[in-house]
């Protein structure tokens, strides 16, 4: 029978954070790099509860883990709401036409 331990955790956090660095390098979408920035924020999320869940501490980590849901919802939001204001004024949402913006 087998048995799943930390070591497959960590290799599907290492997965998940290769998968969301090459998404962030690749997209030239504004979305895609925002979904990028999930995976990576999702990959620390696994790696803190399997911590969590095999280290001798307590729930810290399970916690820790739930702060970091919550920071990665309200960057979506915000995120979501810059794309929105970038794509009214560019009417794309390609991040290499972001130069022509002057603040």
């Amino acid at each position: 029978m087998l048995t799943i331990g930390l070591t497959h955790y960590l290799v599907l956090a290492a997965f998940v954070f290769c998968c969301g660095i090459f998404t962030m390098t690749i997209k030239r979408n504004a979305v895609g790099i925002l979904i990028g920035v999930e995976l990576v924020l999702n990959s620390a999320s696994i790696n803190l509860v399997a911590f969590s869940r095999y280290a001798a501490g307590g729930i810290d980590g399970q916690v820790t883990a739930l702060f970091v849901i919550v920071l990665a919802a309200a960057e979506a939001a915000v995120a979501i709401a810059i794309f929105v204001n970038y794509y009214h004024n560019l009417a794309t949402i390609d991040v290499d036409r972001g130069d022509t913006l002057r603040g």
